[in-house]
């Protein structure tokens, strides 16, 4: 995990819920970074990705809760 996402996790670790949403949101932004590293994505993507955080930060989470 990157020190800036670490830092976010830490600040929003205050219950166990809080930190399954920060770990979920986390990964959800480094899943967008690789995705929009790629020299070919266009710089309209990022916003498009960043409009979908939430959703995949929840689709994270959903995935997590299965057993």
């Amino acid at each position: 995990m990157s020190d800036a996402i670490s830092k976010v996790f830490d600040q929003n670790s205050a219950t166990r819920e809080d930190a399954k949403r920060a770990a979920a949101v986390a990964a959800a932004i480094e899943l967008i970074a690789a995705r929009v590293a790629s020299p070919t994505v266009k710089q309209s993507q990022l916003a498009d990705e960043m409009d979908n955080l939430s959703r995949y930060a929840d689709q994270i989470q959903q995935a997590l809760n299965k057993k």
